[in-house]
């Protein structure tokens, strides 16, 4: 059986294709795709700059919500008909697609599919950066730069479900008022105010938890700026590659941690404990409304490359979300 999915041309852009329907192993369910959440990953995959891990699917996309319609022979607790959301390795850009049990979530009835498809990626993510590598404890202090990224409003609800004070840095004032309605306690427009500066005057003592996805002459500022025994988390690059000369001394002096992290090449086990524990400590937050993902705009799959050229420009406020039906 053939299936739909979105191949990269010779011009770096999307159209439709078919491949072979994927098949699965005991420990996987095939979901029939019903929106597809897009991340910055794709636009690199796309480009040719972000190969997927070794045996994984080359087709585009990490994150999807749909009809689960064949359970492998271990999945005791997963039923054909049931509507999920998750987290995949690649595969997401098509009609069905491959999930392991341990990185699937049941869709609250209170989502839609594309709110489904707006949360695995980003609010497990944060959730590793924020707790698993971060520590972060309650009423602690956090800055969290792009603060209006899919990634950035998830941390901001994140760490405010735990009671943190939580400055967000963003480029315009629109993505300023998300933030505070997310309840950031304050935004920086990084235009219009250094945030080196404004937390030397406004917030001398620190934060505990930096979550960083600009890198390059930020991570001075971050050190700059960070409580003894902070962890500064770096995600992506996207002030550039390489630092400006690291000061060691202010390291040293505040026991300063720096992680580097990505959640696409962790092992399925490290992925299945990392989804394990966020369900038994915020799962029941979506449930209750207190915890959901933003959606800047859904596109309808055939207008993938639109979407993507959103994303790169930086327009997004939270997700974009592509959906198939």
């Amino acid at each position: 059986m053939f299936l739909k999915y979105l191949h990269v041309n010779k011009e770096f852009r999307l159209n439709l294709s078919e491949v072979e329907k994927p098949i699965i192993n005991p420990d996987e369910c095939l979901v029939k795709v019903r929106s597809i959440g897009v991340n910055r990953a794709d636009l690199l995959q796309k480009a040719g700059k972000y190969p997927p891990p070794k045996g994984e699917s080359d087709i585009l996309g990490l994150e999807v919500s749909g009809e689960v319609v064949e359970c492998g022979t271990l999945c005791k607790n997963w039923k054909i008909g049931q509507k999920v959301f998750g987290l995949v390795a690649g595969g997401a850009y098509a009609e069905y697609v491959v999930i392991k049990q341990g990185q699937m979530f049941t869709l609250p009835t209170n989502f839609t599919f594309e709110q489904g498809a707006a949360t695995a990626e980003v609010f497990l993510t944060a959730y590793q950066s924020l707790f698993q590598i971060g520590q972060l404890k309650q009423n602690a202090s956090v800055l969290i730069h792009a603060g209006a990224s899919g990634v950035g409003t998830a941390a901001i609800q994140l760490a405010k479900a735990m009671n943190c004070f939580v400055v967000a840095t963003v480029s315009n004032d629109h993505k300023a008022q998300a933030c505070l309605a997310l309840g950031a306690d304050k935004v920086i427009n990084y235009h219009e105010s250094d945030f080196e500066n404004w937390t030397r005057e406004n917030h001398a003592s620190g934060y505990d938890v930096i979550v960083d996805v600009v890198a390059g002459s930020h991570v001075n500022k971050d050190i700059s700026v960070a409580k003894m025994d902070c962890h500064i988390i770096v995600l992506s690059m996207l002030g550039g590659r390489y630092s400006d000369p690291i000061d060691f001394a202010k390291m040293l002096s505040k026991r300063i941690t720096i992680s580097a992290s990505t959640l696409r090449n962790r092992s399925n086990d490290y992925k299945n404990n990392l989804v394990a524990h966020f369900k038994d400590e915020f799962e029941a937050l979506f449930i209750k409304g207190t915890l959901s993902p933003v959606i800047h705009e859904t596109y309808h799959w055939e207008d993938v490359n639109q979407a993507h050229e959103v994303m790169a420009n930086n327009k997004n406020i939270g997700k974009i979300v592509l959906s198939v039906y």
